[in-house]
C-alpha cells in the first residue's frame, strides 16, 4: 500500500485544516519545499499536494510553490489537487514534473468533459471524491451536492482513472482514525484503486487499511503532530 504524505498549501505556507474549515488552520512550516524534501529523505516515494487557495477560488494559486517542489524532489511521484478546472492548468502541471492531477468539482459539474479528459490522459487523472455523510462535496468542501460519492465512483468506473482519492470530511484532521466502513463501501463500488484520505493517525490505522486492500492512504496532521512517523507508516503499509 502506498503512503502519500500530505502537503496542504495556503498563502504559500504548509498548513493543516480541520474538516476543511479555513477558520481552523494551523501553520506548520513556511516552506513547503523543505517539507517535501524532508519527507523524501525519510523514505517517501509519493506526495499528495493540495492548493487550498486554489480549491477555494477555482483556479491554481500556489502553482509556483508546487512546481518548485517537483523541481526540488523529482524522484517523488507527486499528485496535485485544488482549483484544477481547465485543461491549461492540467497541461502545465503534467508537463512540469507532476505525475498526476486530482479533479473533483469539475468532474462532478461537467462529467462529459471529465470523461474525455481522462481518455486523453489515461493513468494521469485522479478523481477526488470528498464526502459528507456519503454525499459528494464540491468547491473546496464549501458546498454539498445531491450526488452520492459511491454512485459517482460507479459512474466513472469505465474510464482509465489513475485512482480515486476518497475523503471522509468528518474525519479529516480529527486524528480519530479513518472511516473504515465508508472505505470498504467505496471499494465495493468500483475496481478503481482507492486512496484513503481523512483521519489516518496510527500504525494500526495503516495496517488495517493495508489488510483491506486499499491502494494507498494520505497522512497529514498525524505526521505533523508526531502521532505517527513516516518511517512507521511505511513499515506498517508493508504489513
Amino acid at each position: 500500500m502506498q503512503i502519500w504524505p500530505a502537503i496542504d498549501i495556503r498563502d504559500g505556507n504548509c498548513v493543516r485544516l480541520i474538516r476543511g474549515d479555513f477558520e481552523q488552520e494551523t501553520i506548520y512550516n513556511s516552506n513547503p519545499v523543505d517539507v517535501a524534501q524532508r519527507f523524501y529523505d525519510d523514505g517517501a516515494t509519493c506526495l499528495h499536494v493540495v492548493d487550498l487557495d486554489g480549491a477555494r477560488t477555482g483556479r491554481p494559486v500556489n502553482h509556483e510553490v508546487i512546481l518548485a517542489i517537483a523541481n526540488k524532489v523529482p524522484d517523488l511521484t507527486i499528485e496535485v489537487g485544488g482549483g484544477i478546472r481547465d485543461e491549461d492548468a492540467i497541461a502545465t502541471y503534467l508537463s512540469s514534473g507532476i505525475a498526476r492531477v486530482v479533479l473533483g468539482t469539475k468532474a462532478i459539474l461537467d462529467p462529459t468533459w471529465f470523461r474525455l479528459l481522462v481518455q486523453r490522459n489515461a493513468g494521469r487523472i485522479v478523481l477526488g471524491l470528498d464526502a459528507r455523510d456519503g454525499q459528494a462535496a464540491i468547491a473546496g468542501w464549501g458546498e454539498s451536492s445531491a450526488i452520492s460519492a459511491y454512485d459517482l465512483a460507479r459512474d466513472f468506473s469505465d474510464i482509465p482513472l489513475a485512482a480515486i482519492v476518497f475523503t471522509d470530511i468528518e474525519m479529516d484532521g480529527m486524528l480519530s482514525g479513518p472511516n473504515f466502513a465508508a472505505m470498504q463501501r467505496m471499494q465495493q463500488a468500483t475496481a478503481i484503486p482507492i486512496i484513503c484520505s481523512g483521519g489516518v493517525t496510527t500504525v494500526h490505522d495503516v495496517q488495517q487499511l493495508a489488510k483491506m486492500g486499499v491502494a494507498g492512504c494520505i497522512i497529514g496532521r498525524a505526521l505533523y503532530t508526531g502521532k505517527i512517523t513516516l518511517r512507521e507508516a511505511l513499515v506498517a503499509s508493508r504489513g
